[in-house]
């Protein structure tokens, strides 16, 4: 396995469904939250240890996600209506291949992007309508665990190559 992640120079995450448990909270005043993984900070100090690139692109335009990425020093595109263009983008703009680029998502509007990496990785709980799809799925669910350990393997992969 380690050999598919081996070369990732670049790891893109969806937020809603792979950072969080994909359930919003509301209060009575409209304000929304979402549950996180503390643990997944870690996991991501490790892919910056390796020099890896990081980055969201979520559909939803909400503070909460800026704030999380922000917290966790990774790049944060909100409102990307197009995750293949704004993908695209970040790859010509760290100049890596689309072959050293995992996608992380949870559903159907991930396909775009997770069609144009050479690591397309879906949490374990993805939405039934991707269980056809031929990509590697976490063992850990959306907002429990799956991005750790994620990084974990990619941590684990690059660091086996001697770089």
């Amino acid at each position: 396995m380690s050999a598919k992640f081996k070369d990732v120079k670049m790891v893109v995450f969806d937020f809603d469904g792979v950072f969080t448990d994909n359930a919003v909270y509301v209060d009575q005043n409209g304000v929304e939250s979402v549950r996180c993984w503390r643990g997944d900070g870690i996991g991501l100090d490790l892919l910056r240890q390796r020099g890896i690139h990081l980055a969201v692109l979520s559909t939803e335009t909400n503070p909460v996600v800026e704030v999380r990425c922000r917290k966790l020093k990774i790049r944060c595109i909100s409102g990307a209506e197009d995750k293949a263009k704004s993908l695209t983008d970040l790859c010509e703009e760290f100049k890596v291949d689309f072959r050293s680029t995992c996608f992380m998502g949870n559903d159907r509007n991930d396909l775009p992007a997770l069609a144009l990496v050479g690591v397309p990785i879906l949490v374990a709980d993805a939405d039934p309508s991707l269980s056809g799809y031929d990509y590697f799925r976490t063992k850990a669910r959306g907002g429990f665990g799956a991005v750790r350990e994620l990084c974990e393997i990619i941590f684990t992969a690059t660091t086996a190559t001697g770089d």
